[in-house]
């Protein structure tokens, strides 16, 4: 596999289930060194420079990513890491990702789909500039895909780049 991922560009990676997408985005990401091969950052690999990598890099894989007993704006804390996000970013970020009102509900309460919306607002708390994105429209309404969508076109048209896997067709720039 051959693959140049350039600013400003959305790709999809299309195949039937079992066929390795999620493989192949776990490697890119370097949670998997089951490999042969070479990935490289900016002409670098990513193990030489696996700091700068993952700060531009953001991953949210097939489930919602969260923990059950904490709220959404908990989860946001905690993954944000105290002293480098502030609580108006995290609000603006449960705002952006639809969940206002759900800020304090324990996310078991939730439904999947306001679930997997506290994990997509994890998009909102930094700037990164390549976003691996697996399945992200699962469990998402109508509503939802459309905004989803949105966000994505935002990251191309800022300069970022979108490696994402979907079984659904995209309306996306």
């Amino acid at each position: 596999l051959n693959l140049l991922i350039e600013p400003g560009r959305i790709y999809q990676l299309e195949g039937p289930n079992g066929s390795g997408k999620t493989t192949l985005l776990r490697v890119l990401c370097g949670l998997s060194t089951r490999y042969q091969g070479e990935i490289l950052w900016c002409g670098d690999n990513i193990q030489r420079v696996r700091e700068d990598y993952l700060t531009r890099l953001l991953f949210i894989g097939h489930s919602a990513g969260i923990k059950a007993p904490l709220t959404p704006r908990e989860n946001l804390q905690w993954y944000a890491a105290p002293g480098h996000v502030d609580t108006a970013a995290i609000e603006q970020a449960l705002a952006t990702a639809g969940l206002r009102g759900y800020e304090d509900s324990p996310c078991y309460t939730l439904s999947a789909g306001q679930q997997r919306r506290v994990g997509l607002a994890r998009l909102f708390l930094r700037q990164a500039s390549l976003w691996i994105l697996d399945e992200p429209f699962t469990a998402i309404d109508r509503k939802g895909v459309a905004e989803l969508e949105g966000w994505i076109d935002q990251q191309a048209a800022s300069g970022g780049s979108v490696l994402l896997t979907t079984h659904q067709q995209l309306s996306v720039a």
